[in-house]
């Protein structure tokens, strides 16, 4: 067989094998279910009255003898003053229906602060005003209803935790305001944490999601809901998250009764434990919650946790991060008793905590249980010195304790760390250090674990940070 003839079987090979691949991967599949999810997806618009800023907030935000201060002043003696004036901020965004009488799941951003909704669908040009039934702010989460006068196409909830990374999913939503785009591709993550909440667990998906797909589903095969789209990452290129069914569908399920969520609050300010934290604990790995601060008279601090506890369990389940003690915590109701493991000056100790209610006025009031704790040295790579009284006042300390960060070199481990100028050092592996000399006796004991926690307090928050001592 000659080379021609060669080429000629391979080239028909490939053509021929077209119609199997595209079988194979089900792509017949997407035209039914887009033409059949579709009648559910919504788009959703939405107006909100705002007040434009008046002459006058220009003309106080300009200092006195700058040619602006000036022009504003002769601005109102010429035209009079001028008041706020009102105008109108448009927004949209997607939505689902979940039951035929006409209730609709979207973000909460979509919807929030807005005077008027407005639904439509993408068979019928009527558009129809909607209510608000239900919204949750921490899961960015919301309810609307309309009134239709016929039985609506719905959509169902699925098993996001069955999802598996690599299937194929289908985006239904309105980007740019284009109704009804559809578009398609796989799970790319679970459990995605990007800075959006307190309860960030996102499924992230390469299907195309853009500004008008919140709130819109995420369908799998099957046409049932596994996630609601609500984030994208606008420096890339098809990267979106998705909050996941079963975390949606419980919060969804209270909204459409017009119930809040309620949810258990410990009343303690946490972070995540480092390799470097670990060591200086004693703990073998890095897991737990970390507590940086416990509000006085909160939930914690009544049921006697401590600033520098370590939350490993909750309820005989281990928490393995801090994410997940908001998670667990949250689940539970106020009222609820919260059984705690908690890691103490290298030994486990237990304590039961009645959890309070998490909500922005109960967490907004909290003040943190600080215990603010003496000429200048160089330990570990920073430059420290005692507290005066005047510093202390400048930098909203109670009284003069700690040790003042007066400089850092950035090749060292406190450098890499994030330490810098400016800081106090509260503690070192729990306990007071107004001197040098504290500092470095504790450093000494601590040489055999391999690394020493320090309780850093910058711009009235704290915060912990473990240094290597190998590296001083």
């Amino acid at each position: 067989m000659n080379r021609k003839a060669k080429l000629l079987i391979l080239v028909l090979t490939l053509v021929l094998s077209v119609p199997v691949i595209a079988q194979a991967r089900d792509l017949p599949v997407f035209t039914e279910l887009a033409a059949k999810a579709g009648k559910a997806v919504v788009f959703i618009s939405t107006e909100k009255t705002t007040k434009a800023p008046s002459m006058e907030q220009f003309r106080q935000q300009v200092p006195e003898g700058h040619p602006f201060h000036e022009f504003f002043k002769r601005f109102d003696q010429f035209f009079g003053p001028q008041g706020q004036q009102p105008r109108k901020m448009l927004g949209q965004g997607s939505g689902f229906v979940i039951s035929p009488d006409g209730l609709i799941v979207t973000n909460n951003h979509v919807i929030n602060g807005a005077d008027k909704v407005t639904v439509r669908f993408q068979d019928d040009k009527k558009e129809y005003p909607a209510t608000v039934v239900g919204a949750d702010q921490e899961t960015d989460l919301a309810v609307i209803r309309i009134k239709a006068d016929h039985p609506l196409a719905t959509l169902k909830f699925g098993n996001s935790d069955n999802i598996k990374v690599g299937e194929w999913v289908l985006a239904i939503g309105n980007p740019f305001g284009l109704d009804n785009t559809v578009t398609a591709g796989i799970i790319s993550a679970k459990h995605r944490i990007i800075g959006a909440g307190p309860f960030d667990n996102f499924l992230q998906t390469d299907a195309s999601i853009n500004p008008g797909n919140s709130g819109g589903p995420l369908l799998d095969m099957d046409g049932e809901v596994i996630g609601i789209n609500t984030a994208i990452n606008a420096a890339a290129e098809n990267i979106g998250f998705a909050i996941p069914s079963t975390q949606a569908a419980k919060v969804i399920a209270l909204l459409k009764e017009g119930k809040t969520p309620q949810r258990g609050w410990l009343g303690v300010t946490i972070q995540q434990v480092s390799e470097n934290q670990a060591k200086a604990l004693g703990l073998a790995e890095p897991t737990g919650a970390l507590v940086a601060s416990v509000g006085k008279g909160a939930p914690a601090d009544k049921g006697g946790v401590k600033q520098g506890d370590v939350i490993l369990e909750v309820n005989g389940k281990k928490v393995g991060d801090n994410n997940d003690l908001l998670k667990k915590i949250a689940g539970l109701a106020p009222g609820d008793e919260a059984n705690l493991v908690l890691w103490r000056n290298g030994e486990k100790v237990t304590r039961t905590v009645t959890l309070g209610q998490r909500n922005e006025k109960a967490m907004a009031a909290m003040t943190p249980d600080h215990q603010d704790q003496g000429q200048a040295a160089t330990v570990l790579g920073m430059a420290l010195k005692p507290i005066s009284d005047q510093e202390a006042q400048a930098l909203g300390l109670d009284k003069a304790q700690g040790l003042l960060v007066v400089n850092v070199d950035p090749n060292t481990a406190a450098g890499e760390e994030g330490i810098r100028q400016g800081d106090v050092i509260l503690q070192a592996n729990q306990k007071d250090v107004n001197s040098v000399a504290d500092l470095n006796g504790v450093i000494k004991n601590a040489e055999k674990r391999g690394a020493v926690m320090l309780l850093v307090k910058r711009q009235g928050r704290n915060s912990f940070v473990a240094l290597p001592l190998d590296n001083k």
